[in-house]
C-alpha cells in the first residue's frame, strides 16, 4: 500500500466544500504549513522575544519596528497567526491520519495471496525454479523456513487444470506502516501540547472571561481583580521574583502591552540564596532555599531549586531562573568633581530614588543597582616581544588543544562593589554612572573609575581619577577645590616662580609669574581664549594661556584642549611645539604647588617629589582636564552597603507537557520505523509439474536497496535449492 498525498475526498452536494476538505487534508497542505511554522521559528529565534519596545526601536527604527510589531514578530510563539497555524496542522495531519490509518489497518493484515502467476514475474526480484518435491510438501517446508526467520505465512491451495497447486504469501517489516501513523500522530500531539502550554488558555480567558491586561504600575496588591487570574487557571507561565526573609504567591505574566498577575495555590518564602562564581566571574551556580506554604491546608514544606532541578508543588514546576537585587541598602558619598557642591551623604534603597537640590536646581536620584563582585581581564597586551623569552613550544602548545584557547592569556581579578545610579534632570533627562568602590591598578598608578552614559545602548566613558597616598579620593578632591580659587592660584604661581627664577632677576621673575598666571587660569576656565591674545617675544617667557571659552560657541571651558586651542589661535605653526612644551612644563609645576599648598591648608605634610608623586600628577593633570567634560557637579562613591539579594522563579503550570513528550516518543519510534524497517512481501506460487512443482518467486520491498539484494538472494537459496 502507498500512503498517497492526496486529500480526503468528501461526498457531498457541495463541490467548494469537497474541495476545502480535500485540500485541508492533503499531505502538500500539511508540509506547507510545517514549512511556514518553520519560518516563524527561525524568525522568533532571531529576533529576540518580549523585549520592552524601545529596544527593537534602537535596533530596527521607527519604521521597521512598528511594522514587525504589527506583525506580532516580537511575540511570535504567542501570536494569533501563529497559533491558527498551529491549529490547522493539527486539523490537517489528523484528516490525513483519519483518511490513511483505515487503508493502513486494512493493509496489515492483508496477505495479498490472490496475486496471479503472471503479476510475479513483474517484480525486480523474481526468480523460478524445478523442485522435486510435491507443491504441498514445498509449500509446508517453505512456509516452516520463513516462520522461522521471522516472516508471517499464509498459505493458499489452487485448482489448475494440471491439479492442485499452492501459493506461499509471506510478509515482515509491518511496523514500516506503524511508523507513518507514530509519526504524524507525534505531529498532532506536540502542537496540542504546544497550544495547551502557550498563551491560548489565557488570551481565551481575556477575550471571554472579562480579564483585561493591566498596563499601569504601582505596588502588586493594588492591582484591581479584572487583571488577576484565579488559581484554577489550567495552563500559565510567568515569573515569580522573591526577596530573601520575604514571600510571594503572585506571578506575572507577560502581556503584549501590559501584564496579567496570577494568584498562585501557595506561597513561596525565600530563606537563603546562593549564588557561586567561575573566576571569569560568571556564575557557577546559583539555587534558592525555598519554604512552600499551601494556602488551602496551611502545609509548609522546605526545597532547594537549582538550575535544571525545579521544585513540584500542586502541579506547578517551580524553576530557577535568575537571580536580582533585592531592594539592597546603599549609602552615597558626594563628592565634588567639577563645581563647589559640598560633600554630603544620602542613603537610599535599590530600585528607589530621592530629590537632591541645589538652589532651584533639582535632581533626582536613582539608585540602578548594585554588584558586589566585578571580574575584569588585566593581561598585558605589550606591543613587541622579547626574543629571549620566547618559549617555541609553550608557543606551539597554546595555539593547541580546546578550540577556545587563545595566544593572549587573561588576568581576571576581582575589583570590588559597585554602583550605578541616575541623575534625572526637571525636564526628565537622565544621565546614568556607574562608579567603583575602590581603586583600581591601571598603567601603574592606583585610580578611581568614574563611568558615564547618556543612554543604554552606550557602552560606559571612564574618568580615571588618581588615588593619594591613602587609597582615597580626597588629595584629588582638594586639588580640585584649590584649582578653582584665584587666591590659592596666585600663591602657587609665585611659589612656583620664586623657586624657578634666580635671584635678583626681577625681570624674568615677573615675566614667568604672568605666563604661570595666564597658563594656570586657563587650565582652570577662569580665562577665555581670544584671538587677539598676543604671544609674548622673549626667549625665556611663556607667551601662552589657555582660556576656557564660553559654552555657548562650543568653545572649551578649560583643561588641556582650552590650552590647546589657545596655542592654535595665537602661536604660529612653526614654534607651536617648542611653546606647548614650555607651557606644559610651567602648567606641571604650578599644579604641583597648588597640591602641596592644598595638603598645607588640611594639616598634611608636603609631598615629597619622588616617582609616586610624580605619576600621582601625571594622571591627575589628565584628570583634572577631563573633569570639565563631567556633566555632574558632584559624583556619588559607594560608601557602605547592605546587600539583599532575591531570586527570579519562572513558575509554570504545563498540562501539555507530557503530551509533548508522548508526541517526541512517538515521532522517535515514528522516524526510526520508517527509515530502518523495510517492508517486505514475498510470494511463491507452486505449480503441479509431473511428480514435482514448477516454482516462480518474487519478492516486493519499499526501498531498493543492496540489503534487499542479499536477502533475495538467501531466500532463494534457502527455499528454491531442493
Amino acid at each position: 500500500m502507498t500512503v498517497s498525498t492526496q486529500g480526503l475526498e468528501l461526498r457531498s452536494a457541495s463541490r467548494r466544500l469537497s474541495d476545502w476538505v480535500e485540500l485541508l487534508s492533503s499531505m502538500r497542505f500539511a508540509v506547507s504549513l510545517l514549512t511556514v511554522i518553520c519560518i516563524a521559528s527561525v524568525i522568533g529565534t532571531v529576533v529576540k522575544q518580549n523585549e520592552p519596545f524601545n529596544n527593537y526601536v534602537n535596533q530596527f527604527g521607527p519604521f521597521w519596528a512598528d511594522v514587525f510589531a504589527a506583525a506580532n514578530l516580537y511575540t511570535v510563539y504567542s501570536a494569533w497567526w501563529f497559533l491558527l497555524i498551529l491549529a490547522f496542522l493539527v486539523i490537517s495531519t489528523s484528516l490525513c491520519i483519519a483518511r490513511n490509518t483505515p487503508k493502513i489497518l486494512v493493509d496489515l493484515k492483508a496477505y495479498k495471496e490472490n496475486i496471479r502467476e503472471q503479476s510475479l514475474k513483474a517484480f525486480p526480484h523474481k526468480a523460478q525454479a524445478e523442485l522435486s518435491e510435491a507443491p504441498e510438501i514445498a509449500a509446508n517446508r517453505m512456509g516452516q523456513v520463513l516462520l522461522g526467520a521471522g516472516w508471517k505465512v499464509k498459505l493458499q491451495s489452487r485448482e489448475t487444470p494440471q491439479g492442485t497447486g499452492w501459493m506461499v504469501a509471506a510478509k515482515t517489516g509491518a511496523a514500516n506502516k506503524w511508523g507513518y501513523i507514530a509519526a504524524h500522530s507525534a505531529i498532532v500531539l506536540v502542537c496540542v501540547g504546544g497550544l495547551l502550554d502557550g498563551d491560548l488558555m489565557v488570551r481565551a480567558q481575556t477575550w471571554f472571561n472579562g480579564k483585561q491586561i493591566y498596563e499601569g504600575g504601582g505596588l502588586i496588591a493594588d492591582v484591581p481583580a479584572q487583571h488577576r487570574l484565579s488559581t484554577s487557571n489550567p495552563t500559565f507561565r510567568g515569573n515569580l521574583l522573591v526577596t530573601e526573609g520575604t514571600a510571594s504567591s503572585t506571578a506575572i505574566l507577560t502581556q503584549p502591552g501590559g501584564v496579567l498577575l496570577q494568584e498562585l495555590p501557595f506561597s513561596v518564602e525565600l530563606k537563603k540564596f546562593i549564588v557561586e562564581y567561575y573566576d571569569t566571574g560568571m556564575p557557577r551556580l546559583f539555587a534558592s532555599e525555598i519554604v512552600i506554604h499551601d494556602r488551602e491546608t496551611g502545609e509548609s514544606k522546605e526545597a532547594r531549586v537549582e538550575v535544571n532541578h525545579p521544585a513540584f508543588h500542586r502541579g506547578v514546576a517551580i524553576y530557577q531562573s535568575s537571580f536580582d537585587d533585592g531592594g539592597s541598602r546603599v549609602r552615597l558619598k558626594a563628592v565634588p568633581i567639577n563645581g563647589h557642591a559640598q560633600p554630603f551623604e544620602v542613603e537610599g534603597n535599590i530600585g528607589g530614588s530621592t530629590e537632591l537640590s541645589n538652589g532651584d536646581e533639582k535632581l533626582g536620584l536613582e539608585f540602578t543597582s548594585l554588584r558586589v563582585i566585578n571580574v575584569e581581564n588585566f593581561s598585558a597586551t605589550g606591543g613587541g616581544a622579547d626574543v629571549r623569552k620566547v618559549d617555541l613550544r609553550e608557543s606551539i602548545e597554546s595555539r593547541l588543544g580546546a578550540a577556545h584557547k587563545t595566544v593572549t592569556e587573561k588576568t581576571l581579578r576581582n575589583v570590588g562593589p559597585s554602583v550605578t545610579y541616575k541623575l534625572r534632570d526637571a525636564a526628565g533627562q537622565a544621565v546614568e554612572y556607574h562608579n567603583y568602590m575602590l581603586p583600581v591598578e591601571l598603567d601603574g598608578q592606583r585610580v578611581y573609575l568614574l563611568g558615564l552614559r547618556d543612554t543604554p545602548q552606550e557602552s560606559f566613558r571612564y574618568l580615571r581619577v588618581p588615588a593619594d597616598e591613602n587609597d582615597s579620593l580626597d588629595g584629588f578632591v582638594r586639588l580640585r577645590a584649590a584649582l578653582d580659587d584665584p587666591a590659592m592660584r596666585a600663591e602657587a604661581v609665585r611659589r612656583y616662580a620664586a623657586q624657578s627664577v634666580e635671584p635678583g632677576r626681577a625681570d624674568l621673575e615677573q615675566a614667568l609669574v604672568a605666563s604661570a598666571s595666564r597658563a594656570l587660569a586657563l587650565f582652570a576656565g577662569a580665562e577665555r581664549v581670544t584671538a587677539t591674545t598676543a604671544v609674548a617675544d622673549a626667549p625665556n617667557r611663556v607667551n601662552d594661556a589657555a582660556g576656557s571659552k564660553g559654552a555657548a560657541g562650543g568653545d572649551p571651558k578649560g583643561g588641556l584642549q582650552a590650552v590647546a586651542a589657545f596655542l592654535q589661535a595665537n602661536v604660529p605653526d612653526a614654534e607651536r611645539e617648542r611653546a606647548g612644551d614650555v607651557l606644559v612644563r610651567i602648567l606641571n609645576g604650578t599644579l604641583f604647588e597648588l597640591l602641596q599648598l592644598s595638603r598645607e591648608k588640611a594639616g598634611l605634610a608636603p609631598l615629597p617629589r619622588d616617582e609616586p608623586a610624580q605619576r600621582f600628577m601625571t594622571q591627575a593633570v589628565i584628570s583634572l582636564s577631563d573633569t570639565f567634560f563631567y556633566p555632574a557637579p558632584l559624583t556619588f562613591q559607594l560608601a557602605d552597603f547592605t546587600h539583599v539579594q532575591a531570586s527570579v522563579f519562572q513558575v509554570a503550570r504545563a498540562p501539555g507537557k507530557t503530551v509533548v513528550y508522548l508526541g517526541c516518543l512517538l515521532l522517535i519510534i515514528g522516524v526510526f520505523a520508517m527509515l530502518y524497517v523495510r517492508e517486505r512481501r514475498l510470494w511463491v506460487w507452486l505449480a503441479p509439474a509431473g511428480q514435482g512443482a514448477q516454482a516462480s518467486m518474487a519478492l516486493s520491498t519499499n526501498r531498493k536497496t543492496l540489503d534487499a539484494d542479499r536477502e533475495f538472494d538467501q531466500l532463494k537459496t534457502r527455499l528454491l535449492s531442493r
